[in-house]
């Protein structure tokens, strides 16, 4: 029988033969991952276990991103344990302040994640590097601890969902709405510790940004890992990152699934997810009587240049609607940078938007962009939950960049087709 692609990504790390789903192997990790919220923990772990190194202050990373710029005292000493703690141990990859960004598209940008690799992540949205090719997942902050100073860890071996993708998406359509529809489709535990694999004709309809935030949110379906092959869609992200080692991942052509769907890319309208769940999805066209106060561009999930790009092209020569709040956050320093070059930043600005600098802030309900009881906000971030953003009493929408700009000019959930 042959192996899928978390079959094969998980066989290159271990000793052991896999065999089949369900499987326990032991397995070296290339990259062990926290931040300002969960690194605190993982470094309390490791004081208790009498631990004093990391297994190689080269292969652990450790990004201040979720509190920061620090937002009040208590974050400011999360900070400075973590900002210690990678002194003391020699880590390299210790990102804060001006160089810093949100994780999960820092690391790929950096060039310090690709297919074959095999990272774990004290951050659910570790899951996003799949994107590239690589296994990567989540893990409790005591499990990291572990990683950090072992080296590896054990897994499961997950059972894996097909997803077909096929035809060619219309203007606006991006891996957000490709995620939001498969969510809406097997619902929030639909893939519960399985492995979501992408494959089909329709891949080359998605970039490489756009396959980083299909498999950003696999965890929304509870999913171990959302998984795409390694082609030249990837090499050239990866050039582009520095990184020229890359070689090519794909699933055996006997590798046998769980089960399978298919999404047809030239069918797929935009998509909405509404109040309090991931898989309560809609079409934008039957939510567009949606009063807003808030939209935010921005994320692990769709705050990458393409993203920026795709607003600025709805947003210019239009104003934000009167009494909303339009919060843009480019998602590390380079985009930053890129979208100011570009002038995305001006044309931002013009129509009114606040400009935020590169922090995961209103996604969690940190800060710099927190709701109000009543308040209702159209995100690109990756949750709805109840109370996600702020108050208990608040409304959160999921969407792509494209609906969330136009819907900003409308004041109201919008097809872009309609600014």
């Amino acid at each position: 029988m042959g192996h899928s692609l978390a079959q094969k990504l998980l066989q290159a790390h271990t000793g052991e033969t896999v065999d089949e789903p369900g499987q326990i192997v032991r397995c070296g990790v290339d990259l062990v991952l926290a931040n300002d919220i969960t690194a605190p923990l993982a470094i309390d772990s490791m004081e208790r276990m009498g631990a004093k190194r990391v297994f190689d202050p080269e292969r652990v990373v450790l990004v201040c991103d979720h509190f920061t710029p620090n937002k009040d005292i208590a974050s400011a000493e999360q900070v400075k344990l973590v900002r210690d703690f990678a002194a003391r141990t020699g880590i390299s990859h210790y990102y804060e302040g001006g160089v810093c960004g949100v994780e999960h598209a820092l690391l790929p940008e950096q060039g310090l994640v690709g297919p074959w690799d095999l990272v774990v992540g004290a951050d659910s949205h570790t899951c996003t590097y799949g994107g590239l090719g690589a296994f990567a997942t989540g893990l409790g902050s005591t499990d990291i601890a572990a990683a950090m100073v072992l080296g590896e860890t054990w897994f499961k071996v997950p059972p894996s969902i097909l997803v077909r993708l096929s035809g060619e998406p219309s203007r606006f359509i991006g891996g957000k709405d490709v995620v939001l529809n498969l969510i809406g489709r097997i619902g929030v535990d639909g893939a519960l510790y399985k492995a979501l694999e992408f494959s089909g004709p329709g891949l080359a309809a998605l970039d490489a940004e756009a396959r980083m935030t299909a498999a950003n949110m696999a965890i929304e379906a509870g999913g171990k890992a959302g998984l795409f092959p390694a082609d030249e869609v990837t090499f050239a992200y990866l050039r582009n990152a520095g990184r020229a080692d890359a070689t090519p991942l794909a699933a055996d052509a006997d590798a046998e699934y769980e089960s399978s769907l298919d999404i047809d890319l030239g069918r797929l309208e935009p998509q909405v997810a509404c109040p309090h769940l991931p898989d309560n999805v809609r079409p934008v066209r039957e939510v567009e009587d949606v009063k807003l106060d808030q939209v935010v561009i921005g994320s692990c999930t769709n705050g990458r240049i393409s993203d920026l790009r795709q607003a600025a092209e709805i947003l210019k020569d239009h104003t934000v609607a009167p009494g909303l709040r339009l919060i843009i956050l480019p998602a590390t320093p380079r985009i930053y940078h890129m979208a100011l070059e570009e002038g995305l930043l001006e044309i931002f600005s013009r129509a009114g938007a606040v400009i935020g600098p590169p922090t995961c802030g209103p996604c969690l309900g940190g800060h710099m962009g927190i709701l109000a009881g009543g308040e209702r906000c159209l995100a690109t971030t990756n949750r709805n939950f109840k109370g996600r953003m702020g108050s208990l009493e608040s409304e959160v929408y999921l969407s792509g960049p494209a609906v969330a700009a136009a819907s900003a000019v409308a004041g109201r959930i919008s097809h872009p087709g309609r600014i």
